[in-house]
């Protein structure tokens, strides 16, 4: 009785077929717009512009003594974009999905968003190493370089491309388009929520929403990694299965009595037990042992009488005895 997580899947009805979206030109478009956002912002905060002005006059403002009123709400609303929440959540609708669907493909391709998020933001928070509005040392100052790591904000681009995955992976236009605007509506008050509590610079915001897209555009280009690695598990799956079916034991096969080889003394052959059967040569019907009669002894080296066990072979006779002599009457048989 098969008790994986796949025996109920193989009861269930094929769904249709569902395709990855393909990286059309519209969608490269967007991809390069984005990018340039992206390099721009990344260059205005690193020469000091009017955006990093823009900054410090945001964060003077202090939104959060201007409507003290939200904070509570919006220190819960804030969780939609932290990774470990948020991540669970969707795995698990996304788990259910690929249960639902024969396929492992959604659960692939949040991985791969999460990991190229991880490894794209993480890589420039750390590069550019700018301080946070409550670490900040110099007003003005766009606080680079600094042994910070809030540019851009993680929360962001997290909500982004987490929310943002329902919608790619919507299998209907209406779907998506209902999705979509779900998940640019968390996103957006996930980043401004984050410059009113005063965790993040409007900058940081702003490139946490780019980096974010990128990463969404960006995913039909690893559709084929995604592809080969469904097959590749299913594949371990079916050699799993093999495995474990040809180790269970198979029906017991009989074996036939093997000859068994008896101990004998020095200078004699040896005698081989065969398995009891019937008797060779013609069987002679209506002669019948005398009663007490005793089985023909052999004599051992040494005259030693010595009786044959039961299926023995007799021994040949042994070649110091010399041969019977001509007129020697012969011995009647018992039971004639």
């Amino acid at each position: 009785m098969r008790t994986d997580i796949f025996a109920r899947l193989d009861r269930e009805p094929e769904p249709p077929k569902i395709e990855a979206p393909r990286m059309s030109r519209h969608r490269i478009a967007l991809f390069g717009g984005t990018l340039a956002f992206y390099l721009a912002i990344v260059s205005a905060v690193l020469v000091t512009s009017w955006l990093v002005a823009l900054d410090w006059k945001v964060m003077l403002f202090r939104p959060y003594q201007q409507w003290p009123e939200l904070h509570a709400f919006l220190d819960y609303y804030v969780v939609l974009g932290q990774r470990g929440p948020t991540a669970v959540m969707v795995a698990c609708w996304l788990g259910w999905r690929s249960w639902r669907q024969h396929t492992l493909r959604p659960l692939l391709v949040l991985g791969t968003s999460l990991l190229l998020l991880n490894v794209t933001v993480g890589a420039v928070k750390l590069g550019l190493g700018r301080l946070g509005p409550h670490y900040a040392t110099q007003i003005g100052s766009a606080e680079m370089f600094a042994g910070g790591d809030i540019f851009p904000s993680g929360h962001t681009a997290n909500a982004v491309v987490t929310w943002g995955i329902l919608a790619y992976l919507a299998t209907t236009p209406r779907a998506r388009r209902y999705l979509s605007a779900l998940s640019a509506t968390v996103s957006l008050g996930v980043g401004l929520t984050t410059v009113y509590i005063g965790t993040h610079w409007l900058s940081d915001v702003l490139l946490g929403w780019a980096a974010g897209l990128l990463i969404l555009l960006a995913l039909p280009w690893f559709e084929p990694l995604i592809a080969r690695t469904e097959a590749w598990v299913f594949a371990l799956r079916e050699q799993w299965r093999a495995r474990r079916a040809g180790a269970r034991p198979g029906p017991a096969t009989g074996i036939g009595p093997q000859p068994v080889l008896l101990p004998q003394p020095a200078g004699t052959e040896s005698i081989t037990a065969e398995p009891a059967g019937p008797p060779a040569g013609p069987v002679l019907t209506g002669a019948h042992p005398a009663p007490g009669a005793r089985a023909r002894a052999h004599t051992r080296p040494g005259g030693a009488p010595a009786a044959a066990p039961a299926g023995v072979r007799r021994p040949p006779p042994h070649t110091e005895r010399g041969p019977r002599a001509a007129g020697s009457p012969a011995r009647p048989m018992t039971g004639g």
